[in-house]
């Protein structure tokens, strides 16, 4: 019968007895059936299985997804591929003793494209799928994640027992959450049963005619339980990184199959400009793009569409705030002193400067990175804080002192310095940091900070008029290309290679210059920092 029946049956009883005056008989009854009512409620949503309720796990998805539908993971998608051919040929696999794949995990960091590589996945071994995040296992009830995960394995199997493969692919998004350590949450036990029973479907997959396999993902695989890792459960770690160049470009590709672009889109310097970029920054560009275009009411999208969308991406919408006159002329020379040492240390490596407000910047100089890089030298990694130090410099040459628009500089160099520290680069050697004595790391520390300042202070001092005309022309213009940029510095002498410091410097920079290894003058490396 009809909840909604019997609550209108109800309602028509109560105002019959209030009528009547036979309240005071039934109210006992009345009360009852109340207090039932209630509690069966409450059953009801702690044992609707999952994917019959609002809140449960097991959705399908209405379009499937193929493996050449993701650009950027090639090696990945070998891995995989790899790993499902033992679901494909599984009688193959059985006369040679292989037992079943159970799971396989995809690690890596967001918007790298786990998701859809577990889809495709199942379109490529004819599999049902099913998907569920961890977050939805997990209840303020006892032994409702539990119920979950067993009902979510029995769904999988009878998805797979009406597919002609009889298998079935059951992504987990978020494994971290039902999957961390045992023992942590101390005060409740929902979080270890829940994964206690997610252990105990995967050890009793083989005793079921049906395949089912477990495609896991998580950002944080350092959180998870080790008996979850073990081989048996999860048998293949599948890494899924940030694509290189060649993968965005593919990627760019396969977003723009089908738009309209203006003959000055150039993918490939768009897969340059987009360093660091995962496959869903890369998506909304395109998007961002888009959305640009059809505001402007252009037809085709436009490179400039392209680049302003890539800088909306990293950085935020366009804020309404305006500066001071005062404020807008230390910002400029922040960001024209940013500049100036960039294409300094690498030529042609600014893509925009700006003095507009974006998300919580005041100003920043996109940089344009020549290659992707996978390791640094020291060198390296010194002439990146330069460039970071460079608008703490330039104001304090300015103006005398510096503001807080620095912050955020500062602290990456703070992060590069503990860098150099770490991978044994500093002349501390090969040393652990955090367990090395805290006083000769802050040390080292303060020596090759006031180092590299001195260094950025000493080139743009020798270089003040082009750091005056591309001030000024940042001030009057607001926002300059990087090749209006390198035309208001002109022609920039790289630095020598630094000596010693002569007598009469800090004792911090006679330190650190004495045991820089730096023979060969500065080198810029690839990469992309944008400046605040």
């Amino acid at each position: 019968m009809r909840t909604d029946l019997l609550a209108g049956a109800g309602v028509g009883l109560a105002a019959y007895l209030i009528f009547t005056g036979g309240v005071d008989r039934v109210a006992p009854l009345l009360l009852l059936a109340a207090l039932g009512a209630a509690v069966a409620a409450a059953g009801h949503a702690r044992g609707t299985p999952p994917g019959l309720g609002a809140a449960a796990p097991g959705r399908r998805p209405s379009t499937s997804i193929t493996f050449d539908d993701i650009g950027g993971q090639d090696t990945a998608k070998r891995e995989l591929r790899e790993a499902l051919d033992f679901v494909i040929q599984r009688q193959a696999a059985a006369r040679l003793g292989i037992r079943p794949l159970r799971g396989i995990l995809l690690t890596g960091p967001p918007g790298t494209g786990k998701t859809l590589l577990a889809r495709a996945a199942a379109t490529y071994t004819g599999s049902a799928f099913l998907s569920a995040s961890g977050g939805e296992f997990i209840e303020v009830y006892a032994g409702v994640g539990a119920q979950r995960v067993r009902t979510l394995f029995q769904r999988a199997r009878q998805a797979a027992r009406e597919t002609p493969s009889r298998s079935a692919v059951l992504f987990i998004d978020e494994l971290e959450v039902i999957g961390g350590r045992r023992g942590r949450q101390v005060s409740h036990l929902e979080y270890d049963q829940t994964l206690n029973q997610l252990l105990v479907e995967m050890d009793g997959i083989d005793r079921h005619p049906e395949q089912v396999v477990v495609i896991g993902a998580t950002n944080r695989v350092d959180l998870l339980d080790e008996a979850l890792l073990r081989p048996g459960r999860f048998d293949r770690v599948v890494r899924v990184d940030l694509p290189d160049r060649r993968g965005r470009r593919e990627i760019l590709e396969l977003h723009l199959r089908g738009r309209p672009l203006a003959p000055d889109v150039d993918i490939d310097a768009l897969a340059r400009d987009t360093y660091g970029f995962s496959g869903a920054h890369l998506e909304a560009v395109v998007n961002e793009a888009a959305i640009l275009a059809w505001r402007q009411g252009r037809s085709r999208i436009e490179a400039c569409h392209l680049a302003e969308a890539v800088e909306k991406v990293l950085l935020g919408e366009r804020a309404d705030r305006r500066p001071s006159d005062d404020e807008r002329r230390r910002v400029a020379y922040h960001e024209a002193g940013h500049a100036l040492i960039s294409e300094m240390l690498q030529p042609g490596s600014v893509a925009s400067v700006t003095i507009v407000s974006r998300g919580a910047a005041l100003g920043y100089v996109r940089q344009r990175p020549q290659d992707d890089v996978w390791l640094q030298t020291r060198r390296q990694l010194e002439n990146d804080a330069r460039v970071a130090l460079a608008g703490y410099a330039a104001e304090r040459l300015v103006f005398g002192e510096a503001s807080t628009a620095a912050g955020d500089d500062l602290r990456r160099v703070a992060e590069i310095v503990e860098r150099i520290i770490a991978a044994g680069l500093s002349r501390l050697g090969p040393v652990d940091s955090e367990r090395a004595p805290v006083d000769a790391v802050q040390q080292v520390r303060a020596e090759i900070t006031a180092a590299l300042l001195e260094d950025v202070e000493a080139a743009l001092a020798r270089h003040r008029p082009a750091l005056d005309r591309l001030a000024q022309r940042l001030f009057e213009q607001e926002t300059l290309s990087g090749e209006e940029a390198r035309r208001e510095l002109g022609h920039l002498e790289p630095p020598a290679p630094q000596p010693p410091a002569p007598a009469g410097h800090t004792a911090a920079g006679q330190a650190a210059a004495a045991t820089r290894p730096d023979p060969e003058g500065w080198q810029r490396p690839g990469g992309e920092w944008p400046a605040s």
